[in-house]
């Protein structure tokens, strides 16, 4: 009985059942719990009265749409999502500011590099509770690099005194970068660290949460003055 309340309860929305049964095996086979839903509004439902551990989120959807959905439940709980698409051009739209997805994977999929990236997903949130429950020692709390504050138990940056609104994904690539200020930090061991991966992943990841960034800490993201790329290699947070 306590082995399977250990469990992590994954809940799988896609309107496609070979698609469902086929993580839903997968899944069970690799110790977890699932929920089903097959349309947008069951998945909202049952995520916010099940609250499960990590959700995988298809966009195409009946009744509501995954993006709509994935909005709705990112206001009311912090999970992690997974976004399955089928369209290589929607990865804009699902790493997007408003959204709130932590990450996606792309039709046709490996089951191999799916469970790899739930446990990634899965592992992260885990060390982020850990974090919030056990505060650090005080020096580590700020962040302060030039007109760059990180609050590290607020969660919460600042750019010249003004309050910027990340989401957890963007914070924690500003915090691991801005923690190593002035050091180039490759797209690779972003997708590492940040994300956990422990294999090369999609980079575009990285540079599309990257480009978010900028919207909103940058006056001018043509002309980048807090986080900068360095051509062929990576980024950084200029340190003066």
């Amino acid at each position: 009985m306590e082995e399977m309340e250990n469990k992590k309860t994954i809940l799988i929305v896609d309107d496609e059942k070979p698609i469902v049964d086929i993580l839903v095996y997968n899944l069970e086979k690799e110790g977890y719990n699932t929920l089903e839903a097959n349309d947008g509004l069951a998945a909202v439902d049952i995520a916010l009265n099940k609250k499960p551990d990590l959700i995988l989120l298809d966009i195409m959807l009946p009744k509501m749409d995954g993006l709509t959905v994935c909005k709705k439940i990112r206001n009311s709980l912090d999970v992690p999502i997974l976004m399955l698409t089928a369209k290589d051009e929607e990865i804009d739209k699902i790493l997007g500011l408003e959204l709130g997805a932590d990450d996606y994977i792309t039709k046709p999929f490996s089951v191999r590099e799916l469970m790899a990236r739930i446990k990634a997903n899965l592992r992260k949130s885990e060390v982020q509770e850990t974090n919030t429950v056990n505060n650090e020692d005080v020096k580590t709390k700020k962040i302060v690099v030039g007109s760059l504050e990180l609050d590290l138990d607020k969660f919460e940056a600042r750019v010249d005194g003004q309050i910027i609104d990340l989401t957890l994904r963007e914070f924690e690539v500003l915090k691991f970068l801005a923690s190593q200020a002035g050091q180039v930090i490759t797209r690779e061991v972003l997708l590492e660290k940040v994300w956990g991966y422990e294999y090369y992943g999609d980079i575009r990841t990285v540079d599309v949460t990257v480009r978010r960034i900028r919207g909103k800490i940058e006056k001018d993201t043509a002309n980048p003055k807090i986080l900068i790329t360095k051509r062929g290699v990576g980024y950084y947070i200029r340190n003066n």
